[in-house]
């Protein structure tokens, strides 16, 4: 695909008709495509002296229709007492305390139906000989053995994976960093507009992830989709139109755009936690999880267009537009659907 997109402020007929098109093909799978993927659920066992356990479950409120995922725990723990449970944002925490016969090592935990609610869940647990162990459970492998041993704890590939999860299976995300590509028409404008990107919502997701930055998630979702649609907006433009400031400076634009996308990484971290004795590390995985799925999508992106560089060039001029139309309408669709949200 073209570096650079020359689409007129009105367009003529035909091209009013492939925005319709564009529009039309995007909708039906709008709805039930969300921008985010559900916050992973978190189950978090600590072993206490006598046999028991504090078991703490938080999972989002918000689920995929029909789904229930639940904790699987040994069956030798049994609940005793009353349950305590929480609401905080968009999340809900269930406190319990059971009694597990011979204690958890070598038991098995593990949470069910995170195949339904297309989801993953990640696995802490504290146990009393000091080991902190902590893994991702995912549909392909929802269980987990605790070891006899000691093992090196696995907080760093399990934010790294959390983080790599989260960029490629956030929509958002994906499309304005795709805008990033057709809006940057050189190598080198490309690296200072995806670096900027990249140390904008690294600022804020630090802040916000350590407390520093308390942002409602409402409004900041609405934000980030008006980011995607002015950056459809400039796309649109083309570059034959008065040069905007967006425009002749990209990389600002990215590095502003990318405050307000930190804070929405910053959402889905805050509902996962961070372990208190490794926060740092915690923070930093899966900030590097993000970057490298950033930059797998980008080299993803750059590779095709090269395989398909010849097949493009035939393509008819008005071809070139149908993304970005494509990016406008899908953009113009969340900011209303989130405010809406909002609202409600």
């Amino acid at each position: 695909m073209r570096p650079s997109l020359p689409i007129p402020l009105r367009p003529t007929g035909r091209l009013a008709l492939v925005a319709l098109l564009a529009c039309a093909s995007l909708l039906p799978v709008a709805s039930p495509v969300r921008a985010h993927p559900l916050a992973p659920a978190l189950l978090q066992i600590r072993e206490l002296p006598d046999d028991q356990a504090e078991i703490s479950w938080k999972t989002s409120i918000l689920q995929v229709r029909g789904s229930r995922v639940v904790p699987d725990l040994p069956s030798s723990c049994t609940p005793i007492g009353t349950s305590k449970v929480a609401e905080e944002g968009d999340s809900v925490t269930e406190t319990f305390t059971a009694t597990c016969a011979d204690g958890l090592i070598g038991k098995t935990v593990g949470v069910s139906g995170l195949g339904d609610g297309r989801n993953d869940a990640l696995l802490r647990i504290a146990l009393l000989d000091g080991r902190v162990i902590q893994e991702v459970l995912r549909a392909d492998s929802p269980t987990f053995s605790i070891p006899e041993t000691g093992r090196p704890a696995s907080v760093f590939t399990g934010y790294v994976r959390l983080g790599f999860d989260h960029i490629l299976t956030g929509l958002d995300h994906l499309l304005f960093v795709f805008g990033l590509l057709l809006l940057a028409t050189s190598t080198r404008l490309l690296i200072e507009t995806i670096t900027a990107f990249t140390v904008g919502h690294s600022i804020t997701l630090s802040l916000a992830a350590l407390g520093i930055a308390n942002v409602p998630s409402g409004p900041v979702e609405v934000l980030i989709a008006i980011s995607i649609f002015v950056l459809a907006v400039e796309l649109a433009r083309g570059p034959k139109t008065s040069p905007t400031l967006l425009r002749r400076f990209p990389w600002m634009m990215a590095f502003l755009f990318g405050l307000l996308h930190g804070l929405g990484f910053a959402g889905a971290l805050r509902e996962i936690g961070l372990p208190p004795d490794d926060i740092p590390l915690s923070l930093f995985s899966f900030n590097v999880g993000i970057e490298v799925g950033q930059l797998a999508f980008v080299f993803a992106v750059l590779l095709l267009g090269f395989v398909l560089r010849r097949v493009l060039e035939r393509l008819p001029a008005w071809s070139e537009r149908v993304p970005v139309y494509g990016i406008g309408c899908l953009s113009a669709y969340w900011v209303l659907e989130r405010i809406s949200e909002v609202l409600r």
